[in-house]
């Protein structure tokens, strides 16, 4: 029966199952559990127990002092109709639920249960253990949409403004109509305008004080006016928090910029890539560029350029390679991903363009261009080729990279380098290149290498 154990309504107070209990208890968590009482003494079927179990309480003097605070005494047990309403070792009962002529309780040892306070101070309840003060109730709320927002879907809208409340519970609320557009149901892709009035339901929002923010960083700036930031990544960083990181590049700034309105990722780079890594600071630029990235599969407007080492000598004759990917969620929530057929349900076309630019003994420098825009495609179709990027902890090659790791050089990260990026500037239409230099530990690497 598990954790549930029967006994005759005729036995009446606990006793002699006392010592067993207190045991099994303290294996449990003793200390979670609250006082049900003042100070009193133990029952009298432990003072019958304690001269055979006393070597065995010698060195948990600090066990019995607590069992001695928290157990009312046998004696002051509250019955009802010849019933003992309390468990064994003083813990309270859950009855099974069935008629009062049903012969046997049903009972279970409540972790956390408290003793009820008001008119009928000898009354006990049963109340679940307190849940900890992590939400806040927040009232109907009424939003007017601006010029920043506009043109965005609703439920993007919603997911942007009500931070930390889960994705899901935003859709439910959707779905079920508690979200009003100007007055009206509306889907979760309807595009919402300027002006617009969203009506918001009490929604229960997490308490945050406990947690720790942010630390306010500032990067190195590339190019920066009112609509852009470009900055120059440095490769250990998250572009942003989840999956067991607390913080990343769009959390760190904005943290160091309090002032600014409005500050979201345009694109992504991996958390050991470095490089060209664009913001947007308006909500216009933001979809001017994302569309950009959409029909970058069919034209020239975004051109993105990355350095990769790699292990071995790469074909010269090996110049695109044309890969469906499919990507999957472990249980932790990180992403892997791996080559498919090209007819396979869940995979996605995926082109990389490469052309080797130094062989260096048994590495080759490549530069690597992308015609679509995957999670993990530089680096899947590398290693998928034979030819795995230098430090990669992922998909890389472990034994050679601990080697090197281990050499006067220290190299330790992945050599992946997002060296440039060249788009179209959201207003001014211009033709924008951005560049960042390689970074001090990778040059130093290519130097060694080069070196007779």
């Amino acid at each position: 029966m598990g954790r549930w154990r029967c006994r005759s309504q005729a036995q009446g107070r606990p006793g002699g199952r006392l010592a067993p209990e207190f045991f099994r208890c303290r294996l449990r968590g003793q200390g979670r559990r609250r006082q049900l009482g003042s100070r009193s003494s133990l029952p009298p079927a432990w003072a019958r127990r304690r001269a055979t179990l006393g070597h065995r309480l010698a060195h948990r003097p600090q066990a019995l002092h607590h069992l001695e605070h928290a157990r009312t005494s046998a004696h002051d047990l509250p019955r009802q109709a010849g019933r003992c309403l309390w468990g064994a070792c003083g813990f309270p009962r859950v009855n099974s639920g069935k008629s009062s002529t049903y012969r046997t309780n049903v009972e279970r040892r409540i972790i956390g249960a408290k003793v009820a306070t008001g008119d009928a101070p000898n009354k006990r309840v049963l109340c679940a253990p307190a849940a900890p003060a992590a939400t806040a109730l927040q009232a109907v709320q009424r939003l007017r949409v601006d010029a920043e927002s506009a043109g965005q879907r609703l439920d993007n809208y919603l997911l942007r403004i009500l931070k930390g409340v889960p994705k899901t519970h935003v859709y439910r609320v959707i779905r079920s109509g508690e979200v009003r557009l100007n007055k009206g149901r509306a889907q979760a892709d309807t595009r919402i305008a300027e002006g617009d009035e969203v009506r918001l339901p009490p929604l229960r929002l997490p308490d945050r004080s406990g947690t720790p923010r942010a630390p306010a960083r500032e990067f190195p700036i590339l190019f920066e006016d009112e609509q852009l930031l470009a900055i120059d990544k440095p490769a250990g960083v998250a572009v942003h928090g989840g999956s067991g990181v607390s913080s990343g590049v769009i959390e760190q700034l904005r943290q160091a910029r309090p002032a600014a309105r409005f500050l979201e990722l345009v694109h992504r780079l991996d958390k050991e890539t470095s490089g060209v890594l664009l913001l947007a600071k308006k909500r216009s630029a933001l979809t001017a560029l994302q569309d950009q990235f959409r029909s970058h599969e069919g034209g020239k407007t975004i051109t993105k350029s990355y350095l990769a080492l790699v292990w071995g000598a790469w074909p010269k004759n090996l110049k695109v390679i044309d890969q469906a990917l499919h990507k999957t969620l472990d249980a932790a929530g990180e992403r892997h991903v791996r080559v498919v057929a090209a007819d396979h349900a869940d995979g996605r076309r995926s082109i990389t363009l490469v052309r080797s630019v130094r062989l260096l003994g048994a590495y080759s420098l490549l530069e690597i261009s992308l015609k679509t825009g995957r999670t993990h495609q530089i680096r899947v179709h590398l290693a998928s080729a034979g030819h795995a990027i230098v430090g990669d902890p992922k998909y890389g090659d472990f034994a050679r990279n601990r080697d090197l790791a281990r050499t006067p050089l220290r190299f330790a990260r992945m050599f992946l380098h997002a060296r440039e990026l060249a788009f179209d500037h959201p207003t001014s239409g211009l033709r924008i290149t951005l560049q960042a230099a390689l970074p001090a530990e990778c040059e130093t690497l290519l130097s060694a290498l080069s070196a007779p």
